[in-house]
């Protein structure tokens, strides 16, 4: 820390009360009132250093011998600085430091202390110990925060100016190219073991710095000078990403609501203990949001999706919310299932999630992807329609995602009873065909959406039905969807006939296949073929298809051999079933006669 020792005399004040005297045996003749509290001083040290001081006795001097009073009730710095300057003019020990220089300067300034009222008077002192601080990034910290008390003299002396300069210029400084070995500002530790480096002994370990070295330091900073040393940083050329990620750490500091029922992946050690008021979160946030950088990709849509529940909860301005929107939707296919499920705010909502704002993202990328095809189309005549945008084009995989995206989002969202049929359709419309490989996902929500609100008409599971491509089910959902009874009939028989269609295919395919392998197993030995190959080719032709009519002819003579030998078992069964049935009869026929027979035969 930059320290500078002025004076060389003992402390000759003492306070009592709201007054401040001097102990150097001589009554005083003048009285210096700022605020509250009254110095009682004598005039000749303050005239001889102040060009103000000494027009004030001056005018205010009598020759009855009684007190010039003096007041200074808007010196900068207040009390506390005019202290110091009065044991400076005692020529009392003072120390300057980084935290009183600024006060001092000003209030120096505003007494009008220069070098025609002595030599190394109170401004070239102050203004030689700025220089120092200046080079010390954690002095130059402090004393920008204590610029806001003296804001106007500050900006008046351009001390606000170079303090926020200084830091841009560090800031924006490529740390591999420092020559001395950089400690991380948030490491206090240290080791007390030498370590060679570069030749010289050194008591810390050197660590490389990060980009990020300096987000901690500035986030303790109030909005205002923070937001002038993120334009400052800005116009010095660092990197958006670099500035990004100071925005969002300072308003992972400043905002409580980052981190509560959020899920915030990374805890921040530096929260602050008092809670802001909603009013000032909101101006904050408004404030960080404007600063953000434009640029696609530098923040992570995650972060921008977090600030945007934020904005709905504090109940942001509206071209906040929209600013917020179009960002997300500028970067919707790097946004995941979980980010995008917004809760509705408020108690007069019907559906649980915030449907249209996801409408309103999906229709910003949805511009902006069209806006891109557009330009693309018209620098390469090789694409000309949205549908014929060739395969691994970064725009066809973006929204590819984003289908995939708004797919898994109208499954999520499908069992809210409350969300009406023309919602639900509109924003599965707003994906177009081309951006769905397999329609398993739509197919889903479709499914979930139908068993959900049973209530619908005919006509409304007709419409809805039609946002699903039937040709690109795969097997799974194809199989399921010819089973399904909440579809339509005329939707499964569009399945069931794209499902058998889609077999011929495969199998004429496979005879295909089977052809060409044979035919082209090897091209170039074909061509290279003499007149006797071919004729012993042929020759081996036919032999081979003697050899399977031989074959063919045997295995009927077998087939024939197997029917004779069925036949005559069948005669044996009919043979033997027609005995056994006339043995059945005789024996019936030797049964004992009835008893009405027997008695006849007895009586005669």
């Amino acid at each position: 820390m930059a320290l500078r020792r002025l004076g060389s005399k003992s402390e000759v004040f003492h306070r009592e009360g709201q007054h401040w005297y001097c102990t150097s045996g001589l009554p005083s003749d003048i009285t210096v009132e700022i605020g509250e509290l009254s110095f009682h001083l004598h005039k000749f040290p303050l005239l001889s250093r102040s060009g103000v001081l000494e027009k004030h006795i001056g005018e205010f001097s009598t020759d009855d011998g009684s007190i010039c009073v003096v007041q200074f009730h808007d010196i900068p710095g207040g009390a506390k600085a005019f202290e110091l300057i009065a044991k400076f003019c005692y020529g009392v020990k003072i120390e300057l430091t980084a935290l009183n220089v600024v006060g001092l300067r000003c209030a120096a300034e505003y007494l009008q202390m220069n070098e025609d009222y002595g030599e190394r008077n109170l401004i070239s002192q102050t203004e030689g110990f700025l220089n120092e601080v200046f080079g010390n990034w954690a002095d130059t910290i402090k004393a920008l925060k204590t610029c806001e008390e003296v804001l106007q003299f500050a900006e008046e002396l351009h001390i606000f100016s170079r303090c926020i300069n200084s830091l841009a210029t560090k800031a924006c400084a490529d740390t591999s190219l420092f020559n001395w070995p950089l400690i991380s500002p948030n490491n206090t530790e240290s080791t007390n073991t030498p370590v060679l480096w570069n030749g010289i002994y050194t008591t810390s370990r050197p660590q490389p710095m990060g980009d990020d070295w300096w987000y901690e330091d500035v986030s303790f900073l109030s909005l205002p000078l923070y937001k002038r040393l993120i334009l400052a940083v800005e116009l010095g050329g660092m990197k958006p990403e670099k500035i990004a990620g100071s925005l969002m750490f300072y308003a992972k500091k400043h905002l409580p609501l980052m981190n509560r029922q959020l899920g915030l992946d990374d805890a921040n050690p530096g929260l602050t203990t008092s809670i802001p008021s909603e009013a000032d979160q909101r101006a904050l946030l408004e404030e960080i949001i404007e600063l953000l950088p434009y640029q696609k990709g530098v923040i992570q849509s995650k972060f921008l999706l977090r600030i945007l529940r934020i904005s709905m909860v504090l109940h942001a301005s509206p071209s906040c919310r929209e600013n917020l929107e179009k960002r997300v939707g500028a970067q919707l296919d790097k946004a995941s299932l979980e980010d995008v499920l917004i809760p509705n705010m408020g108690y007069s909502v019907e559906t649980l999630y915030d449907i249209d704002c996801f409408q309103r993202i999906l229709d910003h990328f949805m511009s902006m992807d069209q806006a891109t095809a557009a330009v693309a189309s018209s620098s390469s005549p090789c694409i000309v329609e949205e549908g014929e945008l060739m395969e691994g084009t970064p725009s066809l995989i973006s929204i590819t995602m984003v289908a995939n995206l708004v797919d898994a989002y109208l499954a999520d969202v499908a069992p809210d009873v409350n969300l009406k049929f023309p919602k639900f359709q509109s924003l599965a419309a707003t994906v177009p065909d081309y951006a769905r490989p397999l329609t398993d996902g739509i197919y889903r929500a479709l499914d979930i959406y139908l068993k959900a609100h049973p209530w619908l008409t005919d006509s409304e599971r007709e419409q809805i039905c039609r946002l699903m491509n039937c040709q690109k089910l795969s097997l799974e959902a194809s199989t399921h969807a010819a089973q399904n009874e909440r579809l339509p009939l005329r939707v499964i028989v569009q399945v069931l006939f794209f499902e058998q269609l889609r077999l011929r295919t495969s199998i004429s395919g496979w005879f295909s296949v089977s052809d060409s392998l044979d035919n082209y197993q090897n091209p170039n030995a074909n061509l290279a073929l003499t007149a006797q190959d071919r004729a012993a080719a042929v020759e081996d032709v036919r032999e081979r298809i003697s050899d399977l009519e031989k074959e063919c002819q045997t295995m009927r003579c077998e087939i024939q051999k197997l029917v004779k030998t069925k036949r005559s078992w069948n005669i044996f069964c009919r043979r033997k079933s027609q005995n056994d049935n006339s043995t059945e009869s005789k024996a019936s026929s030797l049964k004992a006669p009835p008893p009405a027979l027997v008695k006849e035969r007895e009586k005669s």
